[in-house]
């Protein structure tokens, strides 16, 4: 297997082993911050949607953040997951509740490379997934948002960040790249799989690379911190295009 941590099959693999263990462990090692950060996700949308309207989770796991996106816009017809990791949708698959799995579509494909038509989502959103990224490849993901999202459509994407300028900076980087580890080796049986977190969010520092790159595909983007840059975010729409009739 390949060392890269930004290749695609390394990304794949990391997230199979969490599976499992995902949805309880980041909401424990997050203190709940990661279930709030969601909710915020979601209120970056608008609350009025075209009726039977369609939304895409980019990098979906286990389809956490699903009941707020349905809450939110109960006239959603449907919701796209799409990720890559193979374990991540059979988790999210068996924890669907009967009245959602006729909503939810599941997609196995690399958000860098899907097949999803042009034009097709209303809504498209992403939480804590941007991480897993390097700088070229936000810039391609950004196009693939710019091409996906129907005009007028919305996106909002937030991530766990590097909280630069932060006065208890030196703690919270204590805490991910020391003791982060440390209590997953003791608690998760020596996995050493969500440790990397800490070193994704040091190298992702926050969403500024991910937003001009939104901005550079045509969309418009508001860039927001959370909790003081422990996440951030981008949202926006893309433009309805507007023809100019001649003379």
């Amino acid at each position: 297997m390949t060392n890269d941590i930004y290749d695609p099959t390394y990304v794949a693999a990391l997230f199979d082993r969490c599976s499992n263990n995902y949805r309880n462990w980041s909401a424990v090692s997050s203190f709940g911050f990661v279930r709030r950060w969601r909710r915020e996700c979601v209120a970056l949308l608008p609350k009025n949607v075209n009726p039977d309207a369609v939304a895409v989770d980019l990098m979906a796991g286990t389809g956490e953040v699903w009941p707020y996106l349905l809450r939110r816009l109960p006239s959603l017809r449907t919701i796209t997951a799409l990720d890559i990791s193979h374990e991540m949708h059979t988790d999210a698959v068996e924890r669907l509740h009967d009245s959602r799995a006729d909503r939810i579509t599941h997609l196995e494909a690399d958000a860098l490379t899907s097949d999803l038509p042009s034009d097709h989502a209303d809504i498209l959103l992403s939480t804590f997934g941007l991480k897993t990224f390097n700088q070229a490849q936000q810039t391609i993901l950004a196009q693939q948002i710019s091409r996906i999202l129907k005009p007028g459509g919305h996106f909002s994407l937030i991530e766990a960040s590097d909280p630069k300028g932060w006065p208890l900076r030196p703690f919270y980087r204590f805490y991910m790249d020391s003791m982060l580890p440390l209590v997953e080796r003791l608690f998760l049986k020596g996995a050493n799989d969500f440790s990397m977190i800490g070193i994704y969010t040091r190298n992702f520092v926050d969403c500024k690379h991910m937003a001009k790159a939104l901005t550079d595909a045509g969309l418009e983007v508001t860039y927001r911190k959370h909790f003081f840059g422990c996440a951030t975010s981008v949202s926006g729409k893309k433009p309805i295009a507007h023809n100019v009739g001649a003379a």
